[in-house]
């Protein structure tokens, strides 16, 4: 059959709306057996689509809502017809303008893809970490249910990217968007809640499993899991607003030298904000007498530094902890250092002290959060109803006789009202 001839013959198919339908099917059933074969049910059948069957298969479907289509009946009256050269599967071809291939032979086809590229992903990547993590990196991949083989091959490319390149391996950190920029060239490529961020954090885990890295995962913090993960790889998911203030501390870094700049400001007495990047660089920290005292309130915490008749280690949280606070306790308990937190006694005050008391794995006291510190910072502020109630979830029995008094006097107590007027007393 010439290409006039097939023009004729599609022309002719696509002249009526039925045999969209019929041929529809039928392409359908090859996928899915191989082979041109199999019955195509229509319902509902128009007077213009009966009309079209009855050209075609020389029979009458007058009065029909429905008919049945066998394989071997349209391939029989197609031979029958002026188009008797063309064959079924090459008229479905021509018909759709696409390739017919069954399923089992595309999934073959498929395969014989996957096993070239891999062959070309080996030797690209020869000699490189991810080399020796091709089969997990392979069911991360899987996991992300990739739509077709071309997506397969990208995350491929891009998982073993992603794993060559993870900061720590330099002894680096940098943010996340400069991370996805190097990567990707686009700095929200890994943003929370997108495709890759989601697959980033799978080559994160899968890779600290790998090397058998286990940040802590706390039921006390459970948001910053996420973070220690991407910490753990040199990646900081924060932005730069997170640190802490820390004052005559001295830190050891992992290369085992001193921070000099953390020197300087010791024998200087002054305080300093110490960002998560920098964090990220020590193993150890070193106190006065092994022991942190550490406020909540920035301007508690500054007086205490401005104190020159006596000399002791501060830490200031500023609020609700972040994960340079966690970090920073981390490297304190890992220290031995004894902790003492004086924090507001008000509601939202009492439960992170109790967060930070459940958290912090070494020796830990509370400090001027007593019944009598309580009545010191009281101040004319009405705590309502709703805060009142969440001192429920109060279970610390040293802050009982703190959160009673509360409920009764109903009133907000801040650390700005305590004169800490000695470091040594509780």
């Amino acid at each position: 059959m010439n290409r006039q001839q097939e023009h004729s013959c599609i022309a002719y198919f696509k002249s009526n709306p039925v045999w969209n339908r019929v041929f529809r099917g039928f392409w359908e059933k090859y996928r899915s057996y191989g082979t041109f074969s199999g019955k195509v049910v229509l319902q509902k059948l128009t007077a213009e689509e009966v009309e079209g069957l009855e050209g075609f298969f020389a029979k009458s479907f007058h009065g029909k809502k429905s008919a049945t289509v066998s394989a071997e009946r349209f391939a029989q009256a197609l031979m029958n017809s002026r188009f008797s050269d063309m064959e079924p599967e090459h008229l479905l071809e021509l018909y759709f303008q696409e390739t017919l291939i069954g399923k089992k032979e595309e999934r073959q086809l498929e395969e014989h893809k996957k096993d070239v590229f891999l062959e070309q992903w080996k030797k690209t990547y020869q000699g490189t970490p991810i080399e020796k993590a091709l089969t997990q990196l392979l069911d991360v991949v899987q996991a992300s249910h990739t739509k077709n083989i071309d997506e397969w091959e990208q995350l491929l490319r891009l998982g073993a990217e992603i794993y060559n390149c993870f900061p720590y391996r330099k002894n680096r950190t940098m943010y996340l968007a400069v991370f996805a920029t190097e990567i990707t060239g686009n700095p929200h490529a890994f943003d929370q809640g997108s495709s890759l961020g989601t697959f980033l954090y799978q080559v994160i885990q899968m890779e600290l499993l790998r090397r058998k890295v286990f940040p802590q995962k706390s039921d006390i913090f459970p948001a910053f899991f996420r973070q220690k993960c991407f910490f753990a790889e040199g990646i900081l998911m924060d932005n730069k607003s997170n640190y802490v203030m820390l004052s005559h501390v001295k830190a050891q870094k992992k290369d085992g030298t001193f921070h000099a700049g953390m020197e300087g400001f010791w024998q200087e007495d002054d305080m300093v904000q110490v960002p998560l990047a920098v964090l990220s660089q020590w193993n150890r920290m070193f106190c006065i007498d092994n022991e942190m005292y550490i406020v909540e309130n920035p301007s508690v915490f500054a007086g205490l530094c401005a104190r020159s008749d006596e000399s002791v280690s501060c830490m200031c949280m500023n609020g609700q902890p972040r994960l340079a606070g966690l970090v920073t306790l981390d490297l304190l308990a890992a220290s031995g250092t004894v902790v003492y937190y004086a924090g507001d006694l008000d509601p939202e005050g009492l439960l992170i002290a109790q967060k930070i008391s459940k958290y912090y794995a070494g020796e830990f006291h509370y400090w001027h959060m007593a019944l009598e510190d309580y009545e010191k910072s009281k101040s004319n502020e009405i705590i309502s109803e709703k805060r009142i109630k969440s001192l429920e979830r109060i279970t610390d029995v040293e802050l009982f006789p703190v959160i009673e008094k509360m409920r009764i006097d109903r009133l907000a107590g801040y650390q700005e009202k305590i004169e800490y007027e000695n470091c040594c007393q509780n």
